[in-house]
């Protein structure tokens, strides 16, 4: 492996501050973007060589990637180590780390509105809690019903469609 150059060493420094701002802590973030820079898969050996990290939180660090999706687990012929990649397509990468910021922070949110919303109210107050729990709800429906529509788009696609921007409310 070599060794990342300084302008990878800053963007790897850069996703571990980064890291406990998008959830996940800074180990997390200095492996996920050590792998993205790399032109091969690594082992956690090579990884945790790299960022001095112990083997141990290396291997925590990579099943929570493979959790979220963000790594690939390989093997190489005549070798018995795992190796780790992302994925290739940026877009791919976009993707799974949105849905699985749905299934872990909106899912959750919805289903407790859900059960909210089933309650008899006993009072004005609780009537008035849950009109407003209401509308929140509806939002969050709408919006992942088109974050449904939109994973189901190619990539060309959806870039055009963000590409598009303000020009959005002309419609």
């Amino acid at each position: 492996m070599n060794n990342p150059s300084p302008l990878a060493q800053r963007f790897i420094a850069h996703f571990g501050e980064m890291g406990s701002r998008w959830g996940i802590n800074r180990t997390v973030g200095q492996i996920y973007a050590l792998l993205y820079v790399q032109n091969e898969p690594l082992n956690a050996d090579q990884i945790a060589e790299y960022l001095a990290f112990s083997r141990s939180n290396v291997s925590m660090g990579l099943k929570e990637l493979q959790a979220w999706r963000l790594v690939k687990l390989l093997h190489q012929p005549g070798d018995r180590r795992e190796y780790f990649e992302p994925p290739k397509d940026i877009w791919d990468i976009f993707k799974a780390l949105l849905e699985e910021r749905r299934r872990r922070e909106v899912e959750p949110t919805l289903s407790m509105l859900r059960d909210a919303l089933l309650e008899n109210p006993s009072s004005d107050d609780d009537r008035r809690a849950q009109q407003r729990m209401r509308e929140m709800y509806d939002l969050i429906e709408l919006s992942t019903s088109w974050f449904d529509d939109v994973q189901r788009l190619s990539p060309e696609t959806l870039a055009a469609l963000m590409k598009m921007g303000s020009k959005v409310q002309k419609l």
